[in-house]
This record gives structure tokens, sequence and C-alpha cells, in this order.
């Protein structure tokens, strides 16, 4: 009995350490920058320009912009968790050669973006870019593109503004959804500071909307994509479910590679 005891109390002290940790520390879990010297010059088989905006707490956040002539439409892309323009660049160089203009921004603390992140920051920040778009492009123009913890980003600008359309690459219900998948012993709602609750912004999007998810996505189940696609209450609505497709591979499927030209154009 006092063994079990010994083990009982050893858990509950290791299951409190663990809780603490995922409170403090969540953010190096979340977010996985790549971070660059300020002098790293881009190289990119396609025309592009990079720049700076500056934000009203004077952070400095980097951006790609590749460029086209006569371009079919622009494309404000948000990014995933990992790395930074070095590699979404060339990522985002797949649209960029399909004649449309893309511009990709690095988030606080990736790349050569500066300044410290937080999830109220992260939304101030894409609308910064929207605007930045806003200024060169018709709205109607304008596509709004998310990846990963990127959807979440795009839903809120998309919920914001009136774009052509929302396009969301693995998106997620909310970060407690993906967050209970993956840590189902502990309290996530009471530990997470980001919520970033896609499926309450979606409610306000008023362009079409189009969700591309993987069956075997292990990072973003698909079947918090799909919760969040039943949310959607607008009739101009597509889910595109790619059998066998996990997180960081759907490019590489028909199901994609047949599609995203008619949706791109909306049709």
């Amino acid at each position: 009995m006092r063994k079990l005891k010994k083990i009982l109390l050893w858990s509950i002290i290791l299951y409190s350490i663990t809780i603490v940790l995922l409170y403090f520390f969540q953010e190096k879990i979340i977010f996985q920058p790549e971070k660059l010297p300020t002098d790293f010059i881009f190289q990119f088989a396609h025309p592009f320009e990079e720049f700076f905006l500056e934000t009203n707490d004077h952070s400095r956040l980097n951006a790609i912009r590749f460029v086209n002539e006569d371009p079919k439409g622009v494309i404000l892309y948000f990014h995933g968790n990992k790395g930074s323009l070095k590699r979404w660049g060339e990522i985002a160089i797949f649209f960029a050669q399909k004649k449309y203009d893309v511009i990709i921004m690095d988030y606080r603390g990736y790349g050569k973006s500066r300044g410290e992140i937080s999830e109220q920051k992260l939304y101030e920040d894409a609308q910064l870019f929207y605007n930045y778009v806003l200024e060169r492009y018709p709205e109607d123009q304008i596509t709004i593109y998310g990846r990963s913890i990127g959807t979440g980003i795009a839903v809120k600008v998309a919920s914001d503004n009136r774009p052509n359309h929302l396009i969301l690459e693995t998106p997620y219900y909310d970060m407690k959804d993906i967050a209970e998948n993956w840590l189902p012993i502990f309290p996530t709602n009471l530990l997470l500071r980001y919520k970033i609750p896609s499926h309450e912004f979606i409610q306000n999007v008023v362009c079409g909307i189009t969700i591309y998810h993987g069956t075997d996505d292990r990072v973003v189940p698909y079947a918090s994509g799909e919760l969040l696609f039943n949310s959607i209450t607008v009739s101009n609505k597509r889910m595109i479910t790619i059998p066998k497709g996990s997180h960081n591979n759907l490019i590489k499927f028909e199901e994609y590679l047949t599609t995203i030209d008619s949706v791109l154009k909306n049709d």
C-alpha cells in the first residue's frame, strides 16, 4: 500500500509539473520559427520583391511579394507554424507560377520578422498586410489562403473584410480542438492562451470558402476540419477531401492538382 501511495504521489507531481510546463512553454510548442539574419538574401525561381511593414508597436515584419505581368489576381498567404519565408516562399511559388501575385509574410519571431508574438498581434499583423494588399489590388481580386495554423488567421482576416475567396488547407475548428486531440488527459481549455476560434470567425465570412483536408492528417485531424466546414453558414462552400492525404503533402494528390485552378478562379 505504501508503494502504491508513493507511485500515486509521484504521478500527481509529474502531472502537475507537466501542466505548468505546458502553460508557460506553449508558445514554443505552437510556434516553431526558423530565424534568419537581417542580411539573409532570398533566392527564388520566380520574380519577387522583399519588403517590410512596421506595426503600431514598432515591430518590423518581413514579407515577400511574387509578381507577374498582368496577374490573374493576388493571393494573401498565411503559412504554417514551422520554418520561415525561406521555406514557405518555395511553397508559394506554386501559385505564382499560375500567374497570381502572391504576398506572404513571416509572423513575429519568424525569419527576419521581429516583435513579441500574441494571438491579438497575429490578427492585427494579418490585417496590416491585408490593408497593404488592398492598397494595390481591387478587393474582388483578393484570395486569402491559409495553411495549418495560418488557417485561423486567414479566417479572422476574411471575417473582417470582403475578399473574393477564402481557401483553407488543413484547417481546425479551434486550437482547443487540436490540443484535446494531442493532450486528452490535460485541462487544455484552462491551459491554452491561444484560442484562435476559427468556427466563430467563420460565421462572419461572406465570400466563398473552400477547404482542403486529408483523411490521414496526424497534426490537424480530418474531423476538426470537417467540424469547421459543417459550421459554415454561407451556401458557397466546398470541402475537398483527399483520401490518404496527410498534413504536408496534399499538393502531391490528384484531388488537389485537378481542382486548385478552378478553386482559385472561384468557379
